[in-house]
């Protein structure tokens, strides 16, 4: 056990004296600070944390007016400006602080990013590519190189996306680095250059293995080059890769069975589809066949038996469907009015939608174009999603 000598017992109060002492000094220097500032500042501050930021841009207004040297104060300001859509008021107080020869380089380098900001809020993509661009040397480089992805992005200049997120050590996503190869194929593809398409979709495989989109649109390669089985492996892939997908190349599956003159066969792997993964447009292109192979009444049966297994208002207007193609010519005017009723409401239901901000669309998208996320709509419709356990 350590003995203290009682001499050493002095040193206790004159630590807490100490303290005392460097607490009086700061609070002194932040009274001081507190009462340089404007009180319309004070004011400011008290309408955001009361969630009145009209009232507090009005406040912070002031204060500039009153002291023009309070650089934070102008930060404030400007991001305020440009979160309320009032982009040239953000840009004309960035470009202020940018324009004082005063201003330390850390801040010159805060400012040129919010002004890089303001630009591409106001949909300036140029100009603001050009500020970014300076910053990729800067210590807010990563935070350039992000908005530069973003702009590449809403430009679809997907070459210089792929560089650019090359650059950025967290750029995780190996996801949307093959979604870009699937973007510059299908554009391959509309130029009629399946080789440089081909090279693509091979990098974006390499980059995300389950890349179904890679493998829909290889199979869409092989098929305009008549290499039928090889298109049909493509899409047979999808079912390792993400089998819930496979609603999206059911049709393409059917008519390259019926090209190949293997309908049965197609027929059979659909309805194992159907059976393992149902959605309502596996059920809409298995209906089809089974219509055409095997008549009305097996197709009624599919639909019927589908419709216990997985109730839906959707599936049920295709039961509809199928009840007027089996029923005698005097009972189908009340049918067609059921029909039509219940396709007033599935025309609401039959919707994609994106999981990451629920914008819905008609059409399936790839990259959501409310939020920008890549993959984020589910491959079934709205109410096959609900009916899900």
């Amino acid at each position: 056990m350590i003995e203290l000598e009682y001499w050493q017992l002095l040193f206790f109060p004159l630590f807490f004296g100490f303290g005392w002492a460097a607490a009086r000094i700061d609070i002194r220097h932040l009274v001081r600070e507190s009462r340089a500032l404007p009180r319309s500042y004070f004011r400011g501050l008290n309408f955001l944390l009361n969630e009145q930021p009209d009232r507090a841009i009005e406040a912070f207004v002031e204060a500039v007016r009153v002291d023009p040297e309070t650089v934070e104060l102008h930060f404030t300001l400007g991001g305020l400006f440009r979160r309320r859509g009032e982009t040239e008021r953000a840009i004309r107080m960035h470009q202020s602080l940018l324009d004082r020869d005063d201003l330390p380089q850390k801040l010159k380098v805060q400012a040129l990013s919010e002004l890089g900001q303001d630009y591409l809020k106001a949909g300036l993509l140029d100009r603001a590519e050009e500020i970014f661009d300076k910053l990729r040397d800067s210590s807010s480089a990563e935070d350039a190189k992000r908005n530069l992805l973003e702009i590449y992005q809403i430009e679809k200049d997907w070459e210089k996306a792929i560089a650019i997120a090359a650059e950025l050590p967290n750029f995780a996503s190996q996801k949307e680095i093959a979604e870009y190869h699937c973007e510059l194929a299908a554009a391959e593809m509309i130029r009629a250059r399946p080789d440089v398409a081909a090279e693509h979709l091979r990098l974006a495989l390499e980059r995300n293995r389950k890349c179904v989109r890679a493998s829909l649109l290889q199979g869409d390669i092989a098929a305009r080059q008549e290499c039928l089985e090889e298109a049909v492996a493509c899409w047979q892939r999808i079912e390792q890769q993400d089998p819930a997908y496979l609603a999206l190349v059911a049709k393409r599956l059917l008519d390259a069975f019926r090209k190949l003159a293997r309908r049965e066969e197609g027929l059979l792997l659909l309805r194992g589809y159907l059976e393992r993964y149902p959605s309502l447009d596996l059920l809409d292109v298995v209906f089809q066949l089974v219509l055409e192979s095997e008549g009305p009444e097996a197709a009624y049966v599919l639909v019927r038996d589908e419709l216990k297994r997985n109730p839906t208002l959707l599936g049920f207007d295709k039961l509809i469907e199928a009840q007027l193609l089996i029923s005698p010519p005097e009972s189908r005017a009340d049918l067609d009015l059921a029909k039509s009723i219940v396709q007033g409401y599935t025309r609401r239901l039959a919707r994609y939608r994106c999981d990451n901000c629920g914008f819905k669309a008609r059409q399936f998208y790839w990259r959501c174009p409310a939020c920008g996320g890549w993959e984020t709509y589910s491959p079934k419709r709205t109410e096959d999603q609900r009916t899900e356990p």
